[in-house]
């Protein structure tokens, strides 16, 4: 089983906010989250990725005795799981220390030296599902049915069995399994460009001071009533891509034709298939959720018009469109004005997650002050937000938290992510001691609105709740309608590749901009920079990721009702479930039927009736 470990990342460039950025070593430990419990010292991790690439040595050597007996299919199997589970807790420690600092050739060598590994380890365990697949799928459920220790297995071989006529021969898988670290080329490359090598010119205020600009900060600069420093900040960030445009479109273009070979590879009959078929998942609602949302867009023009009139512009631009319609007041009764330090953080969202019941709040208490988190932004420390971790570890968080509410939000949505990889751990065996970003959507976002919920229902002042209500708003369009955007731009992009075409600098800006004008309808003027904005977005290196966050927040929204109508019992059923089955069906736990369209059109009838309370109040 090579287990997904290459690329879990909940990395978000759109979710943190800084307007100093100081060295690693300036910030208190404290403020850092405990990776040392993973590792203490590097020798110790050393030792573990060594074991690891014996651990692949023996499974090696059992290489056509797998299926002999229940006996020695048991004995391979639970070999397998611990060489995973170690060498898993290896990268991810390696990956975590990259992250802190990317610019630090120590941690970059360390990453390296754990994907060598792994694609070592991948080589060695090449021969396993082959082998299994050699056997009748009878004979060997019935293995599993005769003996107890296996049992627990049998979902693991209905999926393997599911792929059947996607498996190569055992010389194949292994060549594979040989080219897997280059696969993941064109993703570390852009990482490496994207967090450690580009810069912004930094921006100009008022009086002259220079401002520097980052990922971190970007969207905050965007939010500030001035526009010069809005343009500015927007110029500058857009511009850098610009002027990289055709390194990162060759890139880009290299890591769909990457998707496009493998899945003929495997033959699947798009890159697409392939990208779905872990989660079981049909093209079907993929593309379902594209038609929804383009049929719906004349809702997003009308939000469009709102804020356009909402803030009395005569042309909005989109270096306009994260401005809020109402500043936080100071005197709003939930948040402490438009600062809000990490300590009122963590009790705000206390507070909005109460209804997930004591136990919820006790854990996620816990990891708080047992330095889950990973606050603050630093020189060369990866952009954005994620939940991360091994099935041994804690349920890190990597923020960039900045005092502003959205960093509230961030918190709230990671630590989702986090208390379902604690319930998942908690409760189910390493092979299914994880979820799939279709179902970890879910779990992130479900917090998110009830957060919301809380704050809207606690607020009295009226310019805070008109601001909650905008806020709700942006983060439909934001996570719905943005993402799906995105969707349809990767959808095309591969398609392209398929069908044989270029995929050139020139093309994908043009057509992203095309979709940005279809999305944002007339009220927005476009200009000639946002035609680069797919250049930044780490997503599109994981094909086919992007739908998974819209998807998960429309069932979120339903899921979050359930919660305040009927208690949190079904839903926590839900977070300890993890991999034990597909993402449709672990979600009819929770109540949500994804199979069909009903949930995203019920979402977004939230959002259209927002919109029209918006439009009353403005």
């Amino acid at each position: 089983m090579v287990r997904d470990i290459m690329y879990k990342l909940n990395n978000n460039n759109e979710n943190s906010r800084s307007t100093a950025v100081k060295s690693r070593c300036d910030i208190p430990s404290e403020s850092k989250w405990n990776i040392e419990d993973m590792y203490s010292d590097e020798s110790l991790w050393n030792s573990d990725l060594e074991k690891a690439l014996k651990l692949a040595e023996d499974f090696s050597e059992m290489q056509g005795k797998v299926c002999e007996s229940d006996d020695s299919l048991f004995k391979a199997l639970s070999l397998r799981d611990e060489m995973y589970q170690l060498i898993e807790k290896v990268y991810v420690f390696s990956r975590m220390k990259r992250d802190e600092d990317n610019s630090n050739e120590q941690y970059q060598s360390l990453c390296d030296k754990a994907q060598v590994a792994l694609s070592k380890i991948s080589t060695k365990t090449a021969f396993f599902v082959p082998e299994i697949l050699e056997h009748d799928e009878a004979e060997v459920m019935n293995m599993v049915k005769s003996n107890d220790n296996l049992k627990i297995y049998t979902f693991m071989f209905e999926d393997i069995f599911k792929d059947r006529p996607h498996m190569l021969s055992l010389q194949e898988e292994e060549l594979m399994a040989q080219m897997s670290q280059l696969n993941s080329a064109t993703n570390n490359i852009f990482t490496m460009l994207n967090n450690a090598d580009i810069s912004f010119e930094p921006i100009e205020d008022k009086n002259g001071e220079k401002l520097p600009l980052s990922h971190g900060n970007y969207i905050s600069y965007l939010e500030k009533t001035d526009k010069h420093i809005r343009s500015q900040a927007y110029n500058s960030m857009y511009t850098s891509y610009k002027n990289l445009i055709n390194t990162i479109a060759t890139a880009y273009s290299y890591n769909t034709k990457t998707d496009a070979v493998l899945s003929k590879i495997r033959k699947y009959n798009s890159s697409m298939e392939q990208a779905l078929s872990g989660d079981n998942v049909s093209v079907d609602i993929y593309n379902n959720l594209v038609d929804v949302i383009n049929d719906r867009l004349p809702v997003l023009h009308k939000y469009m018009e709102v804020r356009k009139r909402a803030l009395k512009l005569d042309v909005m631009n989109m270096c306009d469109v994260y401005l809020p319609i109402v500043q936080i007041p100071d005197d709003a009764s939930c948040v402490s004005g438009s600062h809000i330090d990490f300590k009122e953080a963590v009790e705000i969202m206390e507070k909005a997650l109460a209804p997930l019941g004591d136990e919820y709040i006790e854990n996620m208490k816990k990891g708080i002050d047992n330095r889950w988190v990973d606050i603050y932004e630093n020189q060369g420390k990866t952009s954005g937000a994620y939940s991360f971790g091994s099935y041994d570890s804690m349920p890190y968080i990597l923020m960039n938290y900045s005092n502003t509410l959205k960093d509230v939000f961030t918190l709230v949505h990671e630590m989702g992510h986090s208390m379902h990889s604690f319930y998942t751990r908690k409760t189910q065996p390493y092979i299914y001691g994880d979820h799939s970003i279709f179902t970890a959507e879910v779990a992130s976002t479900v917090n998110e609105n009830l957060l919301v919920k809380y704050l809207l229902s606690e607020e009295v002042n009226p310019e805070m709740k008109k601001y909650l209500i905008n806020y709700h708003i942006e983060e439909f369009r934001t996570t719905v309608f943005r993402q799906t955007m995105f969707a349809e731009f990767e959808k095309w992009t591969h398609e392209q590749i398929e069908k044989g075409e270029a995929l050139t600098a020139e093309s994908m800006s043009a057509y992203y901009l095309d979709l940005n004008k279809k999305y944002f309808g007339e009220a927005v003027e476009m200009d000639e920079l946002i035609k680069y904005e797919w250049a930044r977005i780490p997503h599109f290196y994981n094909a086919f990721y992007v739908y998974k966050y819209a998807t998960g927040y429309c069932a979120a929204a339903a899921i979050s009702d359930l919660i305040l109508e009927k208690g949190p019992d079904d839903y926590l059923e839900f977070l300890k479930s993890g991999n034990s089955n597909y993402p449709i069906p672990l979600l009819k736990i929770a109540g949500v039927d994804m199979a069909s369209s009903e949930p995203i059109n019920r979402a977004l009838d939230v959002f259209e009736a927002l919109v029209n309370e918006l439009d009353k109040l403005v």
